[in-house]
């Protein structure tokens, strides 16, 4: 059997722009990709915590350190500046692959900074 499993979340970012006139995607930081093992081009949820929005969407690599999160093109009408959202990617294993498993989780700041 194969299940879909939480693969990588950076949990309760803060929204920092959003960009309507774009291909779309949403712009994340390049060190908080790395810490949650999100890579450009990969599909992502975007759970809006501020509005209850939840959109799928793809990641692009920003410049790191800044704590960029950006919403951009169609993603961009889900949610705004100040928003906190949720970013997640799902794997599908095995249910013998399940058993050594391990999502990477990772929490920021209100500046999208790692603390944990």
């Amino acid at each position: 059997m194969l299940r879909q499993m939480l693969s990588g979340k950076i949990h309760r970012a803060t929204v920092t722009d959003a960009h309507i006139d774009y291909e779309g995607s949403i712009t994340i930081d390049s060190r908080l990709l790395e810490a949650a093992n999100i890579l450009p081009g990969e599909k992502v949820l975007i759970a809006n915590l501020t509005n209850g929005a939840r959109i799928e969407s793809y990641a692009v690599a920003g410049k790191a350190g800044l704590g960029e999160i950006c919403l951009n093109g169609g993603a961009a009408k889900h949610g705004k500046k100040g928003d906190m959202v949720i970013i997640m990617t799902f794997v599908v294993l095995t249910d013998e692959e399940i058993k050594r498993f391990h999502p990477r989780i990772v929490h920021v700041n209100d500046r999208n900074q790692i603390i944990a």
